[in-house]
């Protein structure tokens, strides 16, 4: 009896736990360039005197769903798409790097080029600094280029070139700020066959109609865990008046 109820109960717990990421992947449908985590569930058995046939089910996060999402045409020159596989390199505020697909890029009042989210864009040289008054470009090897904004614009000046990199899918691991990193710490090599597309932004990889199918599936499981606990809870109800009526 106390098997079923070791079972039941954590599938309950971890049942909510899925939820909650599934909760978090349709609050994120409309954040460009975002990577839905996937869940599963596993057996793990408990260690320990008079508990060898005893197990616990765990819900482990076995990575993200690495498709592409829908590319949407902009027309703003610091929107940029990577095209097929590859990451746009950022440097946090510690110095490390981390990897992301989102590429609405804009300028700080700093003068950095930085994401939406204000992580500052790596470049091979370093961060890239822009200059006052100037129009910025990317180009699709990730160079980034500056026109003076005056009635004869007529001086183009490279002032960097995005660090693109494209490791292995499963050396990378998601952090809770939405960033990938290698699982080693190490930074990840640059890799000159990245290419991004000008003018565009990559959607949200998350499919809205799967979420919810799976939302209502885990509904129903977490029911009928409960349910066995119930079933749990009278076998030893009835067990103990059995015992009684004995004695």
């Amino acid at each position: 009896m106390d098997r079923l109820i070791y079972t039941s109960m954590t599938g309950a717990n971890h049942t909510l736990n899925q939820q909650a990421t599934i909760a978090h992947n349709l609050a994120n449908v409309s954040t460009t360039g975002y990577r839905a985590e996937k869940n599963a569930f596993r057996a793990v058995p408990i260690y320990g005197d008079g508990a060898p046939t005893r197990a616990f089910v765990v819900d482990t996060t076995i990575g993200a769903d690495f498709a592409g999402g829908t590319l949407q045409a902009t027309g703003r020159d610091l929107d940029v798409a990577v095209k097929g596989p590859g990451w746009i390199t950022v440097q946090l505020d510690n110095g490390e790097e981390a990897y992301t697909r989102n590429g609405g890029l804009q300028v700080s009042p700093n003068g950095i080029l930085i994401t939406q989210n204000g992580h500052k864009v790596k470049g091979e040289n370093g961060i890239i600094a822009v200059p006052p008054d100037v129009r910025v470009t990317v180009g699709v090897d990730g160079t980034v280029s500056t026109v003076p904004i005056s009635p004869q614009p007529n001086t183009v000046a490279q002032i960097g070139r995005i660090k693109l990199v494209n490791p292995p899918e499963e050396s990378l691991v998601k952090g809770v700020d939405g960033l990938f990193r290698l699982k080693d710490g190490k930074p990840a090599p640059l890799d000159a066959q990245v290419r991004l597309i000008d003018g565009t932004l990559e959607g949200s990889n998350v499919n809205v109609v799967h979420e919810m199918v799976s939302m209502i599936a885990l509904a129903r499981q977490f029911d009928m865990q409960m349910k066995m606990m119930e079933n749990a809870e009278r076998n030893a109800q009835q067990a103990s008046q059995i015992m009684v009526l004995r004695v």
